[in-house]
């Protein structure tokens, strides 16, 4: 997502991976240039943030600086950025995404979907749907289905072909199995916080405006799900939440315009065909949806 348009740009492109997780990005590096990529246009760059990272940010040739990372770190990076040659910044921060589940879908086909949005690569992704909203009507039912497929999530080698999620990337904590909480209360601190891992907060509503409302009580407005075969409603809600990418009766669906609301960052849009919409839409903001109607 952040490779091939710095190469279709005709620009060259430095990576520095986490310090976690540095050797995927160096065999990335090693297979782009058995692809034909010339030597120096693909770069890769290891080591910690606050040294490797911090001089790539500051450094006066890199005219441009993608990040995804927490958002503490983000402003940081916006910081090193100003004070060195106002470099462009994108940044890919934190989220906590509305995954919102209305009584009319059918269960057996939407809570695969939910279930999915927040294990899926071990919960390590900033859209990964982690408020579960509910309505009432099917939330019993819902739940139960929820449990059943989660005790068959198999947590294990990531290269054997019968497990569904690895290790978490730190070692503390190295394996962990999907974890739902039922009944979540929205002051509670699970509801509020990322938890960067497949645990997956479960909450009961009633009617499309207050659901609308708990699901922009965020302090992060990444990604949401609405799930519905009442396109009244879809609408509804998508005009209505606060967030950069909306799935409707679909997850993880990544070609529409990325971008974000509130504290995640800001994230380039893909090409647009003029000066004049991207002036218009740095102001507005754009929204990506995506739509399914297989419910």
């Amino acid at each position: 997502m952040k490779v091939s348009p710095a190469l279709a740009a005709g620009c060259t492109m430095i990576v520095k991976p986490a310090e976690q997780t540095p050797l995927s990005a160096l065999y990335y590096v090693q297979l782009a240039k058995q692809a034909g990529v010339p030597y120096g246009v693909l770069n890769v760059v290891t080591g910690f943030g606050s040294s490797a990272g911090a001089v790539l940010c500051s450094h006066m040739d890199v005219d441009k600086i993608s990040f995804t990372g927490s958002t503490e770190v983000g402003r940081l990076v916006m910081q090193a950025a100003a004070l060195s040659n106002l470099k462009l910044v994108s940044l890919e921060l934190g989220g906590k995404s509305p995954f919102i589940v209305f009584d009319d879908v059918d269960v057996d086909k939407i809570a695969p979907l939910a279930l999915v949005g927040i294990p899926y690569n071990k919960g390590e992704i900033c859209v990964a749907g982690s408020r579960l909203f509910i309505q009432e009507g099917i939330y019993a039912k819902f739940v139960k289905k929820l449990e059943e497929m989660a005790k068959t999530w198999m947590v294990g080698d990531p290269f054997d072909p019968n497990s569904h999620q690895g290790p978490q990337v730190d070692k503390t904590g190295y394996f962990i199995e999907p974890t739902i909480f039922i009944d979540v209360e929205d002051d509670m601190t699970i509801a509020k916080e990322e938890i960067f891992g497949p645990v997956l907060a479960v909450m009961k509503f009633k009617t499309v405006e207050k659901v609308i409302k708990r699901a922009n009580c965020t302090n992060y407005g990444l990604a949401a799900g609405v799930m519905t075969n009442d396109l009244n409603i879809a609408n509804t809600v998508r005009r209505s939440i606060r967030a950069g990418v909306i799935w409707i009766n679909c997850y993880f669906a990544f070609d529409p315009v990325f971008r974000h609301h509130l504290q995640l960052g800001t994230i380039l849009l893909p090409f647009v065909p003029s000066t004049l919409q991207i002036a218009d839409l740095s102001y507005e903001g754009a929204v990506g949806v995506s739509v399914s109607v297989f419910v």
